[in-house]
Parts: structure tokens; C-alpha cells; sequence
């Protein structure tokens, strides 16, 4: 097990910047799709690593989504306090986004129930 590097992380969060700007036009469902393949092949390199990562990654993903929304709504401000009960973790499940967290759950779920 080990730490994903810095520059990794920080270019895993230049990449989904650039795909969840707040002036992008599309829809959200295109973002999210556009965003998910970006995570699932970061999670396919990264996914034996400690299981700290993911919550923060998830994390920071949702904020920039909740952000985007609240821009769209005319207000200002990242997407935090309130906006996590209008946007729930599980609202952004429903809509398609990969989570991180939920597929290393999976996978040392399977590894372990391979091993026995």
C-alpha cells in the first residue's frame, strides 16, 4: 500500500479543473460523464493505494460540482455547508458519478473474499 504522489493528485485536479468550470455550458450529465472517465482511470492505476485518498478526492469532486451548481442558480461560492443536503453524496450517485471511495470498498471487498 502505498501514497498516491503529490503531482499526481495535483494533476488529477488540474484535469477535472479544466473539465468543471463554472462557465462550461454543457450539461450536467456530459460533465459528469466527462469527469467519471477521469476517475475511473485514475482509480484503475491508483486503487491499491491507502484508503485515505479516495474520501478526499470524492471529496474535493463534489465541492467543484455543488460549486458549479450554485453558479448556475446565480449564486456565489464554493459548494459547501447547506449545499451538501440541496446535493447529497447520494444525488451525485444517482446522476452517475464514479465514486472512489465506493469502488476501493469493492475491491478489497472482492480480494478478500478471493483469498478465503
Amino acid at each position: 500500500m502505498k501514497w498516491p504522489r503529490t503531482q499526481s493528485l495535483d494533476k488529477l485536479r488540474e484535469r477535472l479543473r479544466v473539465k468543471t468550470r463554472r462557465m462550461e455550458g454543457r450539461r450536467l450529465k456530459e460533465i459528469i460523464g466527462d469527469v467519471k472517465t477521469s476517475l475511473r482511470g485514475w482509480y484503475e492505476y491508483f486503487q491499491h493505494s491507502k484508503a485515505t485518498t479516495f474520501p478526499y478526492v470524492d471529496g474535493w469532486v463534489r465541492m467543484r460540482l455543488r460549486s458549479l451548481l450554485r453558479w448556475r442558480q446565480g449564486k456565489k461560492g464554493r459548494g459547501r455547508g447547506r449545499d451538501h443536503q440541496t446535493w447529497t453524496n447520494r444525488w451525485f450517485a444517482t446522476q452517475g458519478l464514479f465514486g472512489l471511495e465506493n469502488a476501493h470498498e469493492f475491491t478489497v471487498t472482492v480480494l478478500r473474499l478471493r483469498t478465503h
